[in-house]
């Protein structure tokens, strides 16, 4: 693995099936990502982004190539050591917020500290410092319905900080949202980047790329441009 880098996939392939059927969802990519970088990746539908998506999250595994993380070759680790890899590493941000419809605020954030052995009361201070570093201190008794859309993406993105990860992964992360979230969640993934973390977004709206530093572009499982864009 490159020193410099935080991210780098090299020659990565992912095959579903076999034979005549089989499809070919990423064909020999090859990507590296820097400490602090703010990414977006952007393609049509079957372009082959979400399963790329999936490989830098280590929701999958390449069917060839390599893919390192922070210094380990992710890809040769079970399921397990891939799992506890991700729970430290990545934070994830979806299109649907997948909050805990009769919980609160708090104890969403809350909910990934449980798998971490950390005391209720260091729990509950994680996940308050992260519901006030998205703007949302005084909200942390709603419930999502009592929330709008844009503030739902924020308790997720808290969520997604709350264990300190490295890396901020968002997938299609304003689809659910209007003009005005878009901007609000925009802007904070602005202010994290700005403050060192690592972001990628997986997109097809021109409006959340222009917002990254650098644009990759899928198409029929392979990466077509790569530039630094701001």
């Amino acid at each position: 693995m490159a020193a410099d880098a935080l991210i780098e996939i090299r020659e990565v392939s992912k095959t579903y099936g076999a034979g005549e059927t089989a499809v070919h969802a990423l064909r020999g990519v090859s990507l590296r990502v820097h400490a602090g970088d703010y990414v977006a990746v952007m393609g049509s539908s079957g372009s082959g982004k979400s399963t790329l998506m999936n490989i830098l999250g280590c929701l999958d595994v390449p069917s060839r190539g390599e893919y390192w993380l922070d210094g380990t070759n992710v890809a040769r680790l079970s399921e397990d050591q891939q799992a506890l890899v991700r729970g430290r590493k990545i934070g994830f941000v979806f299109q649907s917020f997948n909050l805990i419809p009769r919980t609160s605020a708090l104890a969403n954030v809350e909910l990934p500290l449980t798998y971490a052995e950390l005391r209720r009361a260091e729990r509950r201070a994680r996940a308050r410092r992260a519901l006030e570093l998205v703007g949302l201190a005084d909200r942390e008794d709603h419930r999502p319905n009592q929330l709008s859309g844009g503030q739902q993406q924020r308790v997720a993105i808290a969520r997604a900080l709350a264990t300190g990860p490295r890396i901020l992964l968002a997938d299609e992360p304003t689809g659910n949202l209007d003009a005005h979230s878009t901007d609000e969640v925009l802007g904070l993934f602005d202010a994290l980047n700005a403050e060192g973390r690592t972001v990628v977004v997986i997109t097809h709206e021109d409006e959340v790329a222009q917002r990254a530093r650098r644009l990759v572009q899928v198409s029929d499982g392979r990466i077509v441009a790569d530039e630094v864009t701001r």
